[in-house]
């Protein structure tokens, strides 16, 4: 596993660790929180209701220390009222705040609670304090029994509800702990999972950059980001392994083909040295082949050229009229073989022959069809035709074709003639390279369309191609890529 696989695994593991602190954290205090003032409001509303209840009985009734004592046989006297709550304790003042009854454990007598003691109106209240008694906290209250006869402090025990609140605090504390070292876990398992594709993609393509294989298996599972990256990834080195591929195919059909021309030119140099020896018929032979030679040889390498370089053509994509198109090329191709080439637009005068392309891919693969149906045709008594038609309907575009009327095509060669190099039987006698219509099916997919070929009534051939454009390509030069 490489480092970087460890350090997302732990980013994620520590993350949703962090996470799950947090909320953790947050719910634990918020809860604790709420429990404790739960329990102390309740505590304190028992005590403020028993001090409540005992002053309401010492007002609606006269009553003497006496009536609170302890050691009543009944347990059915006021002060068993009073003890009722847990936690509960009471402490009985006579007059001038003396201790006739003392509590368990005994409750401190201060001045203001002789003063209650002492005083004559029956129900009235000390100021509620907190004490500490034994190590136990307290919350201490005194309540007159009126016209001097003393006083009932009652003090509730608040030591167990902290007690039970630190206990539950702890335990809060723990329980957060366990959950965060829970979330650590399931998140390191979790973190595991999602990166186990990402570090066995990682894997192959450290293979692929490594061995430069790129036939290696790219795991593709799952339909989430990283199936998607593994899919793209697939589809990457398979565009990769085809363009290989067909550098490969060029390269061995271009030696293939740059042999012949080069061992015929050797021959015909090795006889320069005694082109004085031979008849003059010879000798114009001699370089008349030399020419040739040399001129074939010349355009294979410009094709080979522009045909390795085509799917990198940085050509910018502009609006490309083909009907004037087709007429530039005609004139062209009229001074190169002085055949006769017409032009012709299916349609209305105004018909839009336009559509977004690169102009000179476009008019150099127009100018393979035409000067390949003049060095057919070599009777050259019938014109060559280049029609124009702008389709319609459901995936429109341009059809430009060449018609002429040389030997036609056979039927075993109408769907290999656009093949790199591939020469019919009958045209391997006739100058050429192989890679004129080539180029011309790699110009026709890089701009959304495709090469056709046909017999023509009446004798010769139809071949041509449709154009959509490159906005209709879905990328332009990049559809022609994928081959």
């Amino acid at each position: 596993m490489s480092p970087a696989s460890r350090s997302l695994r732990t980013k994620l593991a520590l993350s949703f660790a962090a996470v799950a602190a947090g909320v953790t954290a947050l719910v634990g205090f918020l809860s604790y929180d709420s429990a404790a003032r739960l329990v102390r409001v309740d505590q304190e509303a028992v005590f403020d209701q028993v001090v409540h209840d005992l002053r309401q009985q010492v007002r609606q009734q006269t009553l003497t220390p006496d009536d609170f004592s302890s050691g009543d046989p009944d347990h059915d006297g006021p002060r068993d009222d009073l003890t009722r709550p847990v936690g509960t304790d009471i402490q009985i003042l006579g007059p001038g705040g003396t201790v006739v009854d003392r509590g368990s454990p005994p409750l401190p007598v201060e001045a203001d609670d002789r003063r209650v003691a002492e005083a004559g109106r029956a129900g009235l209240l000390s100021e509620d304090e907190d004490v500490e008694l034994d190590g136990d906290a307290y919350r201490l209250a005194t309540v007159s029994l009126g016209g001097g006869r003393g006083a009932v402090q009652v003090a509730q025990e608040f030591s167990d509800t902290e007690d039970l609140l630190a206990e539950l605090q702890r335990r809060t504390l723990l329980y957060a702990a366990a959950v965060v070292i829970a979330a650590g876990l399931f998140g390191w398992w979790l973190a595991r999972r999602v990166t186990s594709r990402l570090v066995r993609l990682a894997q192959t393509a450290e293979d692929v950059a490594l061995t430069g294989r790129l036939d290696v298996a790219v795991p593709v599972t799952g339909g989430d980001e990283v199936g998607s990256l593994g899919r793209s990834f697939d589809r990457m080195l398979g565009r990769l392994a085809r363009s290989v591929e067909d550098q490969r195919r060029l390269v061995q059909d271009a030696g293939h083909e740059l042999r012949t021309p080069l061992t015929s030119l050797r021959t015909n140099i090795s006889l320069l040295h005694r082109i004085g020896e031979l008849p003059p018929d010879a000798r114009r032979e001699l370089v008349a082949d030399l020419a040739q030679e040399s001129r074939e040889l010349t355009d294979l390498v410009n094709e080979l050229v522009e045909l390795a370089a085509g799917k990198e053509d940085d050509e910018p994509a502009v609006a490309v009229a083909l009907a004037e198109t087709a007429q530039d090329v005609a004139t062209l191709t009229r001074r190169r073989t002085g055949r006769m080439i017409t032009v012709r637009v299916d349609g209305p005068p105004d018909t839009d022959t336009t559509i977004t392309g690169r102009p000179a891919q476009l008019q150099r693969a127009l100018s393979n069809l035409v000067e390949n149906a003049a060095k057919f045709d070599t009777g050259g008594t019938a014109p060559i035709e280049i029609v124009v038609t702008r389709l319609s309907g459901v995936g429109s575009g341009v059809r430009v074709e060449v018609l002429d009327r040389g030997p036609g095509i056979a039927d075993t060669d109408a769907d290999r003639i656009f093949d790199r190099f591939y020469r019919a039987p009958a045209a391997r006698s006739l100058p050429g390279s192989g890679l004129g219509l080539s180029i011309v099916r790699e110009v026709a997919a890089a701009h959304g369309g495709v090469p056709f070929a046909a017999r023509r009534d009446g004798g010769g051939a139809v071949i041509g191609f449709v154009v959509k454009g490159l906005e209709g390509a879905g990328g332009g030069a990049g559809a022609s890529g994928t081959r």
